[in-house]
């Protein structure tokens, strides 16, 4: 697996490029898509801060964000990338779907 140089203040790596699925971190997963685990992997504070972050960080809107994790959670190569976040979620949002 390659080592990125570049790192976030979280200790992420930086994208490199424009995120785009091509780019490859080695376990499957874009880099896009990592960085989008380790923001949700990450505590925050409140919700002004997370959506901040996600637009600073990886230059989107948080409703994309949200499209794109969502995404993620039904996808086996974020699970096997970082089971404990992914698991979590998965169990958040079949709760909220089980209130709906």
């Amino acid at each position: 697996m390659e080592e990125s140089t570049a790192e976030r203040v979280d200790g992420s790596p930086a994208e490199d490029g424009d995120g785009s699925p091509g780019e490859s971190q080695g376990h499957g997963l874009s880099t896009r898509e990592a960085a989008v685990l380790a923001v949700e992997r990450r505590g925050w504070p409140g919700p002004g801060a997370k959506e901040r972050a996600i637009r600073e960080r990886l230059g989107t809107s948080p409703t994309r964000y949200y499209q794109l994790l969502n995404a993620l959670l039904d996808d086996p190569r974020a699970l096997a990338h970082d089971p404990v976040t992914v698991n979590r979620l998965r169990r958040v949002r079949d709760a909220q779907r089980r209130r709906r």
